[in-house]
C-alpha cells in the first residue's frame, strides 16, 4: 500500500498574504512532495510564487474557509498555515472560527505565524511516516436520540 500524499491549506488575510508568499517560496524544496490547498487570491499568489499547480478554493470571505474545513474532515488536509492578521478585525471571523475549530476537531497541526510555519514545515513528522491520532467520534455518532 502506497503512502498518501501530504497536504498542506495555505490562507492568509490580506496585510499577511505577501509574508506568506515569501515564507512559501524560502521553503520551496519542502513543498516538492506536498499537496497545496488555499483560498482565493492567496491560492493564485501562492502558485505564482512557486510556479507549481495550487488547488485553489474560493475566497475566505466567499466560503473558501469553510471549503478548507470541509477538506480537513474529509481527510484531504495534514497541516494548515493560516497567516491571520491579529491587528485588523475580519468581517467573516465566524468562518475563521469555525475552520479553526475544524482543524483542532479533526487534530490537524495549524500554524498561525511565520515562526510556527517554520517548525511545522521542517518537522520530520510532516515528511516522514507519522500518522496522528484519528479522533473518536462515536460517542456522537451513537447517541440516541428521542423522537420529537
Amino acid at each position: 500500500m502506497s503512502e498518501k500524499q501530504r497536504s498542506v491549506a495555505l490562507v492568509a488575510h490580506d496585510n499577511k498574504k505577501q509574508e506568506l508568499v515569501a515564507w512559501a517560496k524560502e521553503n520551496q524544496s519542502l513543498f516538492e512532495t506536498l499537496g497545496i490547498y488555499a483560498t482565493g487570491t492567496t491560492g493564485k499568489l501562492i502558485e505564482k510564487g512557486l510556479n507549481r499547480s495550487v488547488n485553489k478554493l474560493l475566497s475566505g470571505p466567499l466560503g473558501g474557509d469553510q471549503q478548507i474545513g470541509a477538506k480537513i474532515a474529509e481527510g484531504h488536509i495534514d497541516l494548515l498555515i493560516f497567516f491571520w492578521d491579529p491587528l485588523e478585525p475580519q468581517p467573516h471571523d465566524p468562518d475563521i472560527k469555525a475552520l479553526l475549530r475544524i482543524a483542532a476537531l479533526y487534530n490537524i497541526p495549524v500554524a498561525c505565524n511565520r515562526a510556527s510555519a517554520d517548525y511545522m514545515i521542517q518537522s520530520p513528522l510532516l515528511h516522514g511516516e507519522y500518522r496522528p491520532a484519528k479522533p473518536d467520534f462515536s460517542i456522537y455518532t451513537q447517541r440516541i436520540t428521542p423522537a420529537g
